[in-house]
């Protein structure tokens, strides 16, 4: 980039902008979206990682529950895991 052309590094910047507002305005609509939910009784931390999960691909939900799955037999934090340490 030997020049730089200060009209289209103002639109950049100003495209940037507009972008940012409307994920702040994103962001404050999910958060009533959650507080709706927990005002008729859903838990929003539980609809939280629900959402999460469906964003994650299938395998790596997986992989991901079969390890927590050890670490919590591990700790003994799940019924049925073993009890000698």
């Amino acid at each position: 980039m030997s020049s730089i052309s200060s009209d289209q590094l103002k639109n950049i910047i100003e495209k940037i902008e507009r972008l940012e507002e409307e994920k702040a305005t994103v962001s404050t609509d999910i958060r009533e979206v959650y507080a709706e939910a927990k005002s008729i009784g859903y838990d929003p931390k539980t609809i939280r990682q629900v959402v999460k999960i469906r964003k994650m691909d299938q395998d790596d939900f997986q992989e991901q529950e079969a390890l927590l799955d050890t670490y919590m037999n591990a700790l003994k934090m799940r019924p049925g895991s073993s009890s000698d340490s």
